[in-house]
Parts: C-alpha cells; structure tokens; sequence
C-alpha cells in the first residue's frame, strides 16, 4: 500500500525558508517519478516541482532559482527545499507518485492528472 506523508509546513515571513519532506513507504521509491504540488483557494492544482528516478528535474516558472527538490533513496524520503518565499508560495503542499511507478516525469504543463498516488498534504504560509 502506498503511503506518502509530507511534513515540514510551517508559518514564515516573506523571505523566509521552509524544507518539506515527504516520508515514502509502499513502492520502490527509488524507482519512481516523485512531485510537489501545490494548491491554494480558488485554483487549480499546479506543479511545483518534479524529480525523475535519475534525479533530472523540473521546476514551475513561478519557483524557479528559489526552490530546490531532491531526495533520499536510501530514507524514502522526498525534498523540498523552499527560500526566498514570497506570500504568493503559500498553500497546501503535496507529495506526489506517479502513477503507473514510472520513472520519468511528464512535463509539469499536464497538470497533475499522471499523478494517482497522493499524501495528505502539509500547509504553507507566508505573510508579508
């Protein structure tokens, strides 16, 4: 059974870091295309960050230069370094699996919609 649980979440002020963490269990997370996304009220879900089984990654226009994703495979454990942040970066995070375990990531422009496996999210926020 695929357990993803994020951590990490906390208040902060503009400017300020965070690092999120999403503890894996269940699947070869070594193996697989793991993501952050984000939502906030009144839009969609939207990409943050992916990062494929050979560590190549791909970041969202908006966090690009501020946030860094990595992981551990030897802890399970997904990253999700986050500087400079700014009032807009607040929301709910989630950590995403693939679905399928695919190693490769589809390009962050197709939303979440190859993503099936989901932790229960962990919120963020920024004041000014």
């Amino acid at each position: 059974q695929v357990q993803l649980v994020e951590s990490g979440g906390g208040s902060v002020q503009a400017g300020g870091s965070l690092r999120l963490s999403c503890a894996a269990s269940g699947f070869i997370f070594s193996r697989s295309c793991m993501g952050w996304f984000r939502q906030t009220p009144g839009k969609e879900r939207e990409g943050v960050a992916v990062l494929d089984a050979y560590k190549a990654t791909t970041y969202g226009d908006s966090v690009k230069g501020r946030f860094t994703i990595s992981r551990d495979n030897d802890k399970n454990t997904l990253y999700l370094q986050m500087d400079s942040l700014k009032p807009e970066d607040a929301g709910i995070y989630y950590c995403a699996r693939r679905s399928g375990g695919w190693s490769y990531c589809p390009s962050l422009d197709r939303g979440d919609r190859d993503y099936t496996d989901w932790g229960q999210g962990t919120q963020v926020t920024v004041s000014s």
